[in-house]
């Protein structure tokens, strides 16, 4: 090991991670992973409650590339660093809320920082020039080295022949010839290099892991800010997007419905920190209140819950209010129609 070359290696769960660092490690070089945890991670949190893709395995991919790999993964939380790059992204938002751009920045930087504290000699991506339309651009990736600071430690193996030799290339850590040359936005190469090496079961070679790329996340973030009157936020705010229908009434408040049985378990751990709803006359969702509400609010949030009750088409159904102070409150109303939610209120 004291003469063997170290890289760290970006893993965020997808095939480009996976297939990037196999590349690295085949060539004798000692590789490590780094995961960054933004608050904003799909891995490991709704996959977990709800039951959608129940083929699919429950996990965190980056764990599972790690241990494809055989490599060591670090975890790493930057939620409160992070804040600074959503909120005040120097180039800018992508198609929804996602700072790409300064976000890979970001990242390389963090990663080049790890580098150095632990005697590592530089870094790998898993980057293709042309797939992401943002971050992966020819324009945009000598950004990337330029404002992380990590200039030609950086390495790309993926695409590496369209890119400048890197610092491992010149120096012979690596065998440029062994580097590949992929570009755009077609996965085919990805998947045919997997096959070959024998990986399956990974994650959606397309699939983006950050919630800011999608836009329902996106419009419940910005709604959140909006109705604050400030784009401050707490991990538990982060979390609570990721979960349940989010239906605003008014500027007061919004209420958060459960779609399925994982969702209720989770809202329940919040019961104490928000009001809650829930049908009495009939089985129904469990539902929270994230607002300061007023008593007409109270019925309407109750006809919004009956409406998601299995007492939907009767006349009236009974629903239970718990305020936080501990107030209970009781209503029997009208469900609303599915068209005057979802048209109207539905986020």
């Amino acid at each position: 090991m004291e003469n063997k070359r170290k890289a760290v290696s970006l893993i965020s769960g997808g095939l480009d991670s996976l297939l990037s660092t196999k590349l690295i490690i085949d060539q004798g070089i000692h590789v490590e992973g780094i995961n960054f945890f933004t608050g904003f991670c799909v891995e490991g949190h709704t996959h977990a409650i709800r039951k959608q893709k129940t083929d699919k395995p429950k996990r965190n991919n980056a764990l599972w590339v790690a241990e494809q790999l055989g490599i060591k993964l670090h975890i790493i939380d930057v939620i409160e660093e992070y804040r600074d790059v959503l909120l005040n992204p120097k180039h800018g938002y992508g198609k929804n809320m996602n700072p790409c751009l300064d976000c890979k920045g970001f990242m390389v930087k963090k990663a080049k920082q790890w580098m150095e504290e632990n005697d590592f000699d530089f870094i790998i991506t898993g980057e293709v020039m042309g797939q992401r339309p943002m971050s992966q651009r020819k324009d945009t990736m000598p950004v990337v080295q330029a404002e992380s600071g990590a200039e030609d430690l950086l390495l790309r193996p993926l695409c590496a022949k369209h890119l400048p030799a890197t610092k491992a290339e010149t120096r012979g850590w690596v065998d440029r010839e062994q580097l590949l040359d992929f570009s755009g936005r077609t996965r085919k190469p990805q998947i045919s290099l997997a096959k070959r090496y024998g990986f399956n079961d990974y994650a959606t070679p397309a699939g983006g892991c950050c919630f800011l790329t999608d836009k329902q996340y996106s419009d419940k973030l910005v709604d959140m800010w909006e109705s604050r009157g400030s784009r401050d936020y707490q991990l538990d705010d982060l979390m609570m997007l990721k979960v349940g229908r989010h239906i605003r009434p008014n500027k007061r408040f919004k209420l958060i419905v459960a779609r399925e049985e994982g969702e209720v378990k989770f809202l329940e751990g919040y019961r104490n920190q928000y009001a809650s709803l829930y049908s009495t006359s009939c089985n129904g969702p469990l539902a929270l209140i994230d607002g300061e509400p007023n008593q007409k609010d109270l019925q309407v949030a109750a006809r919004i819950v009956a409406r998601y009750s299995q007492g939907r088409n009767e006349k009236n159904v009974n629903v239970e209010v718990r305020l936080t102070a501990g107030v209970i409150q009781q209503f029997s109303v009208e469900p609303f129609t599915a068209d005057e939610i979802e048209s109207a209120w539905l986020i």
